[in-house]
């Protein structure tokens, strides 16, 4: 089973909480056990995991990584999302969670984000659930 989801972001780099959409497609799907792969097809985004109980840590996360990788720095790419670029690379395109009992097998504070880095931007990301 796949499905896509589309995101609108409305900032230049956040992150949104996209567990409910990731849980409604896994309730639906009726699978008891396997597992689900939340894949984002974009360069200048990502996809993570971390707490979503306290906003805070969003916050954080998004500005040490404007700390780290600047967006003004002495980059090649011409387009000037360079560090949209780098950011997505160390999140990464894709996250795997395990399925059990037709639930997403998080940890108690976990939340599955989506990472935009050159936002605002209509997105999408593709959902495959596959049985175990």
């Amino acid at each position: 089973m796949i499905e896509k989801v589309p995101i609108s972001t409305s900032k230049k780099q956040e992150l949104v909480d996209i567990s409910s959409q990731i849980n409604k497609i896994v309730k639906k799907s009726n699978i008891k056990e396997g597992i689900c792969i939340v894949y984002c097809p974009h360069t200048t985004a990502g996809i993570t995991i971390n707490e979503n109980a306290d906003p805070d840590v969003q916050s954080d996360i998004l500005q040490k990584l404007t700390s780290l990788i600047p967006q003004n720095e002495d980059y090649k790419h011409s387009e000037g999302n360079s560090d949209a670029h780098i950011k997505s690379s160390l999140l990464g395109n894709e996250k795997t969670i395990i399925i059990k009992n037709n639930n997403l097998l998080l940890g108690t504070w976990q939340g599955i984000y989506f990472f935009e880095g050159d936002g605002p931007r209509q997105r999408e990301i593709i959902i495959k659930i596959i049985k175990g």
